[in-house]
């Protein structure tokens, strides 16, 4: 498990703890730190502790143990309002009794600004999220992307250091939310903004942030790079929650520095990087991605290792054919191999040889 930090530690965790019970710890000992102006998703399925931490963040939720600071400054203590962060929340939390100006002019009316000041950051907040014709409008008469839009003016009107979204498109169709998902990015590199962000969809988490917390039992199991939780998992958990991977079950039967034999169910043996083994005979599930699979001669890598397989089914995608595939005596062993023209279409019941380079495989720890 990663738990690095960040070099600039604007928002940090030390040795954060949570429990609602005072026996089981739903945030077990959390160390992270966020730069000043990073992007950082808290991602992991639900009961995961993404959103206690953000809670805890924003003030809803005291910690256990340990303390949080922002900008240097613990803030176990300090009130919500008194902190200083923009909430964007998935159910918008728009008051509906007022209109979409009197919605944004009311953090600032809290904070004592004058009403010349509110009227200017009203409007250029409105600008920025292309709504500058809306601030007469109630929420009942704005569609849902329409209203996600005012709550993310309305975070950012007042300035404030972070800003903390919590499932904020989760409400939103699929092509919409999308869409805003650049939008967001976008205003994020241009206003330069600190931002947490907090999901269970692992593809929103790759398209929008500079690092990804990948969480499970209220441990970080990973925290990296978009690509780099990609293309180089730390263990079981996070191969198969991030993306469509293949798991392979075997042993080791023999380790080389960071190269691992491994000897599968039916006896065949392949090679791969080792990752989250230590000795030969040890349980390791190999995890290879898809779209990393080959089953044209012309087409394999150089030094691919070749497995015999059957073909189960073969979806039609669109822009891609996924062929299901018993490998290893693996049954959901998927390839994802490019629509074409001229592809070689599959049938279940052939019997193919598909390979993939060693590089591309990695021995993780047993699921």
């Amino acid at each position: 498990m990663t738990n690095t930090a960040h070099d600039d530690g604007f928002v940090v965790f030390d040795h954060v703890q949570k429990s609602y019970d005072g026996q089981t710890l739903v945030v077990k000992d959390l160390n992270l730190s966020i730069g000043r102006g990073e992007f950082l998703t808290m991602l992991g399925p639900s009961g995961s502790g993404k959103t206690t931490c953000l809670m805890m963040l924003a003030g809803f939720e005291t910690a256990t143990h340990g303390q949080i600071l922002l900008d240097g400054t613990n803030i176990n203590d300090v009130p919500p309002h008194k902190r200083g962060i923009g909430m964007v929340f998935q159910n918008y939390a728009l008051f509906p009794h007022m209109t979409v100006g009197e919605n944004l002019a009311f953090p600032l009316e809290v904070r004592g600004l004058s009403k010349a000041e509110r009227d200017d950051r009203i409007r250029r907040a409105l600008d920025m999220v292309q709504m500058g014709a809306f601030a007469s409008r109630r929420p009942a008469q704005l569609s849902g992307g329409q209203q996600q839009r005012i709550a993310l003016a309305r975070a950012l009107v007042f300035d404030p250091k972070l800003v903390l979204m919590d499932e904020p498109l989760g409400a939103l169709d699929k092509q919409l939310r999308e869409h805003m998902q650049f939008e967001i990015k976008a205003l994020h590199e241009r206003l330069g903004v600190t931002v947490v962000y907090v999901t269970h969809d692992q593809g929103e988490a790759l398209t929008m942030s500079d690092r990804v917390a990948v969480f499970n039992d209220g441990r970080i199991q990973q925290l990296a790079a978009p690509e780099t939780l990609y293309e180089a998992p730390e263990n079981s958990f996070v191969a198969g929650f991030i993306g469509e991977n293949n798991s392979l079950n075997g042993t080791i039967a023999d380790l080389s520095g960071d190269r691992a034999t491994v000897r599968l169910a039916n006896g065949e043996t392949i090679e791969a990087t080792a990752v989250n083994v230590h000795e030969v005979g040890q349980p390791t599930t190999v995890s290879i991605r898809p779209e990393r699979i080959e089953f044209k001669d012309a087409m394999m890598p150089d030094g691919a290792h070749t497995l015999e397989a059957r073909v189960m089914d073969v979806v039609y995608m669109g822009d891609i054919l996924r062929t299901r595939l018993m490998i290893g005596g693996e049954y959901d062993f998927v390839m994802k191999c490019r629509n074409t023209l001229g592809q070689t279409r599959l049938t279940p019941g052939d019997t193919i040889r598909v390979g993939w380079h060693p590089q591309d495989a990695r021995a993780l720890d047993p699921v």
